[in-house]
């Protein structure tokens, strides 16, 4: 064992922690599949929303997700090497990707336009694995990705065509919906109505797709009609409810070592550009994390966190690898944990509260954290006992 084997795993040489609560990705999931008739797809895009994709996915496939959806080609090859071996889509690809390396590692593809189909097809029919498994995609009132309303009957037409031809099977079609945290938006019956009519079409053109997904989170939790036979989890996997209308498990905690405390006169500048100037004569402590690691900078000022079970904030300019918090007359010593963010079970900041002081969503800052945080996997209690119980 080399002397980096037998170091302790503390982070990337700055000391702070990153830990993933499985046990509440699972109870999300176990939510999302009560709470539907509907098969559940585990969304783990962007490594898995910055949780650590194989081991979100694992844990959604073993409490009520049946397959995996990402965008891109590379992030589902990444699933396979991992060793999951559950249905996973691939739904945003330039027309140049390496759908010949998806098609051999069984991974369905989104088709959203008739030069994506002609891509597909060319590298794909050679496959041994026979005819790559597609779902039609459709916008439905996005303007981004899908194809248009009006290219959608030609686009069906073409699929069926390569389908007879044995270069390929529709197994799904798709659409998403932009106003589904709030249910009272009139684009959403919109949205609805063109995925119906998109179905239709479909059926017309002589296509029979098993799977039909519109909903993504807030629309899963929002409106049953959303649902069809599949809907796609993602920010609620790790507890995130873009629509506020259910108690989901936030499941990262991070953590970071106090490095030093140092005593200040009132007036004393902090950091730079001098933002803040103590008041009073206080303890500051200094974090050994910034921007870099994800931290919004615009939370400067604002954000908090929990040393020795209170709040304390941040002042001063948050920096790339630096942050100060203002201590007061509280009694702290280098080598102290302070909790930046986590569950909020105990009245620590959460993931929520920095994307409030930085004026932004909480899949921004679970998404941003940096590579310096490594992450510490804590098992699901429940399947650990399962597994003893075997």
């Amino acid at each position: 064992m080399s002397a980096l084997d037998a170091a302790p795993d503390t982070g990337v040489g700055h000391g702070c922690r990153l830990d993933v609560d499985l046990g509440a990705v699972a109870a999300n999931v176990r939510l999302f599949a009560d709470r539907t008739t509907s098969s559940v797809m585990a969304v783990v895009k962007a490594d898995g929303f910055g949780h650590g994709a194989a081991e979100v996915a694992r844990t959604a496939l073993a409490h009520g997700a049946t397959s995996l959806g990402v965008t891109s080609i590379g992030e589902a090859l990444e699933l396979r090497a991992a060793g999951l071996r559950a249905p996973v889509l691939s739904w945003l690809n330039p027309l140049d990707a390496d759908y010949r390396a998806a098609s051999a590692a069984d991974v369905e593809l989104a088709v959203p336009s008739r030069e994506h189909l002609d891509a597909i097809v060319r590298a794909t029919q050679q496959s041994a694995r026979g005819p790559v498994r597609v779902h039609l995609h459709l916008d439905t009132g996005m303007a981004r990705d899908g194809a248009e309303p009006a290219a959608w009957p030609g686009l069906c037409r073409l699929a069926r065509r390569a389908e007879r031809a044995g270069l390929l099977r529709v197994v799904g079609v798709m659409g998403h919906l932009g106003c589904a945290d709030d249910p009272a938006d009139a684009s959403n019956a919109l949205g609805r109505r063109r995925f119906a009519l998109g179905l239709e079409t479909a059926r017309a053109a002589g296509l029979r797709p098993a799977q039909r997904h519109l909903a993504a989170t807030a629309a899963t939790l929002t409106e049953r009609r959303n649902h069809h036979t599949m809907v796609r989890i993602g920010a609620g996997l790790v507890g995130i409810d873009p629509s506020g209308t259910v108690a989901l498990r936030p499941a990262l905690t991070l953590t970071a070592p106090v490095v030093s405390v140092r005593r200040v006169r009132a007036g004393a500048g902090v950091g730079y550009g001098h933002t803040w100037t103590a008041p009073r004569a206080t303890s500051l402590g200094l974090l050994p994390l910034g921007y870099a690691d994800g931290l919004p900078r615009a939370a400067s000022g604002l954000g908090e966190v929990m040393l020795r079970g209170r709040r304390h904030r941040v002042v001063g300019r948050i920096s790339m690898d630096q942050v100060v918090v203002d201590l007061g007359d509280e009694t702290v010593r280098p080598g102290e944990t302070a909790t930046v963010f986590g569950p909020g079970s105990s009245g620590e900041p959460t993931a929520a509260d920095w994307a409030g002081w930085a004026g932004t969503l909480e899949h921004e800052i679970v998404t941003g954290l940096g590579s310096r945080l490594r992450r510490h996997f804590v098992p699901d209690a429940r399947a650990s006992h399962l597994r003893s119980l075997a």
